[in-house]
C-alpha cells in the first residue's frame, strides 16, 4: 500500500509540474503576443497623431461630399440617462445627421421622458422592413428636432431593435450607439474621415470607448474630465485604456479588427444589410456582426476592411458594483464564445486572411481557452508548492510572469494614452492611473478570470440572458475624483 501510494503521489507530483511549466509557457506566449500587439498599437497611434489635422475635421464639416449619418440607438429602461444622450446626439457637429431611436418596449419612463423632452408627435411614417423586427407600435418625430424620430415597438432584444433602426435610417452610413452613452462633438467627422477618404475599402470605423464615472457633464456634453470615485470604476478606466487604445488600434493595422463595441460604431449601411443586420439570436451581436462583415468581405473578395481610429471619443458609463460588472462579463464571455462557435470553420482558415490565421485564433487561444488556463495556473502552482511537485523558484517566476506581464501591458497603454492624448490634465491622475495598472493584478484581474469560467458553463446551459445595470445617469454631474 505505500509503494502503492507513493507511486501515486510521485505521479500527481509530475503531472502538477507538468502542468505547471505548460502553464507558464502560455503566461510567456501571451505577454509576447499582447507586447508585439501594443507595439503595433504604438506605431498606428504615433503615425495617426502626426496625421491629425483640425483642417481636416474642418473640411469634413464644410465639404459637400460629406455623407448622411444616421445615429441608431436601442434604448430599454435608459430613464437615467436617455435624455441627456439624446441631446448630445442631436448637437454633434457634423453637417447632415439623424437620430433614428428605437425604444425596445421599456417598462420604465423612457418614452415618456422622451417625449416630454423633445416635444414628440405621433405620424403616419411606414416603414421599409428590409431586416424583419418585432413589431413596431408607433413612429414618433420631434417637433423641436426635426432630425430625431422615435420608433416604439415590442421587445424584441437590442439587435432586434438596432435592425429597426436601419430600417428607419435614411442615410448611407449609420453609427450604433448604446443609449447610455455621450459622444463627443467630432467624434463623427473623425469617424466619417475614413469613408470619405477610402470609400470603396472601408465597411466599418470603430472608436476608443472611454468611462464617463467622475466627469462632469452639462447638458448631455462632457464639460469637464475626472477620474472616478468608486474603486471598480476606476479599475475599469485602465481596463478600457488596454483593451481599445494598446490592442484594437494594433489589430486594425494589420486588417484583423473582430470587435467594433456597440457603444460607438460606424458602418457603410449596404454592407450591413447585405448580411442581414444584426443576429437577433445573438448574445455577443457586436462582436458577430463584425465577423460576419470580414467572413462577408472575404467571400465577396471586395477589398473591404474594418478600421479603428483612436480619437473618436465615446463617454459610457460603466458598472459601479460587482454584481452589475459580474453579469455584464459573464455576458461578454457568453458572447465571445457563441460568436466563435458560429464560425469556427474561419479559424485558422487562412481564405479569410489575418482574421482567419491570426485574429481567431488569437481570442480562441487567449480569450477563450486563456480563462481556463489562467484559473488553472492560480491553482495549481499553490498547491505544487505546498506538496512539494513545484519548487519555490519556479513559484516565484511564475507569479512574476503572470503579474508583471498584465503591469506590462497596463502601463503601457496608461503612457500611452497620456503621450498621445493626454484626457486626464491632472498629474495626480497620472499617478493614480499608474497605480491602478498595478493594483488591478491583484485580485481584480483574478475576479474577471473567474466570472469568464463561470460564462463558458453559463453558455453551455443555454443561458442567453442579457442581464440588467444599474445606472446612476448623467444628469447629476458627478463629483471630483478622490482617488
Amino acid at each position: 500500500m505505500t509503494i502503492a501510494a507513493g507511486g501515486v503521489s510521485a505521479i500527481v507530483q509530475m503531472l502538477l509540474r507538468d502542468l505547471g511549466i505548460a502553464v507558464l509557457v502560455y503566461f510567456a506566449l501571451l505577454t509576447l503576443t499582447y507586447m508585439a500587439i501594443t507595439i503595433a498599437s504604438s506605431i498606428q497611434i504615433h503615425h495617426y497623431y502626426r496625421q491629425r489635422s483640425g483642417v481636416a475635421l474642418l473640411r469634413v464639416l464644410r465639404s459637400q461630399m460629406t455623407p448622411p449619418v444616421t445615429i441608431c440607438v436601442a434604448a430599454y429602461n435608459e430613464q437615467a440617462s436617455i435624455v441627456a444622450s439624446v441631446r448630445a446626439m442631436l448637437t454633434l457637429d457634423y453637417p447632415e445627421h439623424e437620430v433614428a431611436l428605437t425604444n425596445d418596449g421599456s417598462t420604465d419612463a423612457t418614452l415618456d421622458l422622451l417625449s416630454a423632452a423633445f416635444n414628440l408627435r405621433r405620424v403616419d411614417q411606414p416603414i421599409r422592413p428590409a431586416i424583419p423586427t418585432s413589431p413596431v407600435r408607433g413612429v414618433y418625430r420631434s417637433r423641436s428636432h426635426p432630425n430625431l424620430v422615435v420608433i416604439d415597438k415590442d421587445n424584441g432584444g437590442r439587435a432586434d431593435a438596432l435592425n429597426c433602426s436601419i430600417n428607419v435610417a435614411r442615410s448611407p452610413i449609420v453609427c450604433f450607439v448604446d443609449a447610455d452613452s455621450i459622444l463627443e462633438p467630432n467624434c463623427l467627422l473623425t469617424a466619417v474621415q475614413p469613408f470619405i477618404e477610402s470609400p470603396d475599402i472601408v465597411s466599418g470605423v470603430g472608436g476608443i470607448i472611454r468611462v464617463a464615472n467622475g466627469c462632469r457633464i452639462e447638458d448631455g456634453h462632457i464639460a469637464s474630465v475626472g477620474l472616478p470615485r468608486e474603486p471598480l470604476a476606476l479599475l475599469q478606466t485602465v481596463e478600457y485604456m488596454r483593451a481599445f487604445l494598446a490592442a484594437r488600434t494594433g489589430w486594425s493595422s494589420f486588417n484583423g479588427l473582430l470587435i467594433i463595441s456597440g457603444a460607438f460604431g460606424v458602418f457603410r449601411r449596404d454592407d450591413v444589410l447585405a448580411i442581414g443586420g444584426y443576429a437577433a439570436d445573438s448574445i455577443g451581436e457586436d462582436f458577430e456582426l463584425c465577423v460576419r462583415l470580414h467572413r462577408h468581405n472575404h467571400n465577396q473578395q471586395n477589398g473591404k476592411r474594418l478600421l479603428f481610429v483612436p480619437d473618436p471619443v465615446c463617454w459610457t458609463e460603466v458598472p459601479t458594483r460587482m454584481r452589475d460588472l459580474g453579469g455584464q462579463r459573464h455576458r461578454w464571455q457568453r458572447g465571445l464564445i457563441d460568436t466563435l462557435w458560429r464560425h469556427r470553420d474561419m479559424i485558422a482558415n487562412p481564405r479569410y486572411g489575418a482574421v482567419g490565421i491570426l485574429a481567431l485564433p488569437f481570442f480562441t487561444l487567449f480569450e477563450f481557452l486563456g480563462a481556463f488556463i489562467e484559473a488553472t495556473g492560480y491553482v495549481i502552482v499553490p498547491v505544487g508548492l505546498l506538496i512539494g511537485a513545484i519548487n519555490v523558484p519556479f513559484a516565484l517566476l511564475f507569479f512574476a510572469i503572470a503579474v508583471l506581464s498584465g503591469v506590462l501591458l497596463s502601463l503601457s497603454a496608461v503612457l500611452l494614452d497620456d503621450l498621445a492624448f493626454r484626457r486626464f490634465g491632472r498629474l495626480r491622475d497620472l499617478f493614480v492611473l499608474i497605480a491602478i495598472a498595478v493594483v488591478e493584478n491583484f485580485g481584480y484581474r483574478q475576479i474577471l478570470t473567474i466570472y469568464r469560467v463561470r460564462g463558458f458553463f453559463a453558455y453551455l446551459r443555454g443561458d442567453i440572458a442579457w442581464g440588467t445595470i444599474q445606472r446612476t445617469g448623467f444628469d447629476t454631474p458627478a463629483p471630483p475624483s478622490q482617488a
